[in-house]
Formats: structure tokens, C-alpha cells, sequence
């Protein structure tokens, strides 16, 4: 195995390892919403497409003669659940929860964005067409929690304001 193979090997187990956490990250928020269904329905689409993903990089994955790390899977779903349990306490959760689901969507743009470059090095066509279709999801994602930070903090303020529950 050429030295660009094992990079773009390791890649694809780490976006595998990657993709668990935001799931374990992004289930845990969509129980708890209750007050900004807007949010809680695009969580859901993500959490879908997130599957998806994952079965994508199983198919990378087992073309490339390799499988997903069970026990990198396991620890950073583990840490991404420990992430999302740690907003739960905070009064203004959905704020931060919208802050941190931005932040690591630019992280997997930009796992996105190095796994592509090593696919179109070694002229791997399937994996570019595959790799491409996780990187618009996560671009959606990112634009659409863009385009949502400001109307969800305001929400959470006239909630509060009004004297109701705000946080979730």
C-alpha cells in the first residue's frame, strides 16, 4: 500500500470515527428540544444524513481493504455524548449547542475537504463522487446553522423575556 493509500485509509476511519460522534452529539440535542422545533427538524434531517454518510465510508471503506476503527468510534462517541451532556446544565443550552454543531460541521468540511484532495490525487472517481455528496450535506448543515444562529438567539431571548422555559 502506497504511502497516499494509508493516509487516505487512516482518513476515512477517522471521518468514520468522526461521523459517530455527531451522531452521539446531535441525538442527545433532539430529545432535549422543546421549544424551537425549526431546529429540532433540521437535527433530525442531519442525524439521517449522518447515517447515510457513515454508510458511505463503510462502502470507502471496505473498497479500500480496510474497516472502521471500532474503538476510535467508540471513545469519540463517547466524548461527543460527555460534549453534549455538558451543555444540558447551561441555561441558555440551545445557544450553545448552536455554536458547537457549527464549529464541528467546519470540522468535517474540512475532513471532507482533505479526504477529496487525496481521492482526486490517487484518481479515485467513486470515492470523489461519494466524499462529495458527505461534504454538500455538511456544507447544508453549516449553512443552514449560519443562517439560524441569530433567529434562535433571539427566540431564546423573547422566551426568556416571557418567562418561559428557554433553554431547550
Amino acid at each position: 500500500m502506497s504511502d497516499v493509500s494509508s493516509i487516505f485509509l487512516t482518513g476515512l476511519r477517522n471521518a468514520h470515527a468522526m461521523e459517530n460522534q455527531a451522531l452521539s452529539i446531535m441525538k442527545p440535542q433532539v430529545s432535549r428540544i422543546e421549544n424551537y422545533p425549526q431546529v429540532a427538524r433540521r437535527l433530525e434531517q442531519h442525524i439521517a444524513e449522518t447515517e447515510g454518510q457513515i454508510a458511505r465510508l463503510d462502502q470507502l471503506l471496505a473498497g479500500a481493504g480496510g474497516d472502521n476503527n471500532a474503538l476510535k468510534d467508540m471513545a469519540l462517541s463517547f466524548t461527543g455524548a460527555m460534549a453534549a451532556l455538558g451543555h444540558t446544565v447551561a441555561p441558555d443550552e440551545i445557544i450553545k449547542n448552536s455554536f458547537a454543531n457549527y464549529a464541528f460541521e467546519h470540522f468535517e468540511i474540512a475532513a471532507y475537504k482533505s479526504l477529496l484532495a487525496l481521492a482526486n490525487h490517487t484518481g479515485n472517481s467513486n470515492a470523489v463522487q461519494l466524499l462529495t455528496q458527505n461534504l454538500q450535506e455538511e456544507q447544508d448543515m453549516a449553512a443552514w446553522l449560519d443562517q439560524n444562529i441569530e433567529p434562535v438567539t433571539l427566540q431564546y431571548a423573547a422566551l426568556r423575556e416571557m418567562g418561559q422555559t428557554a433553554k431547550k
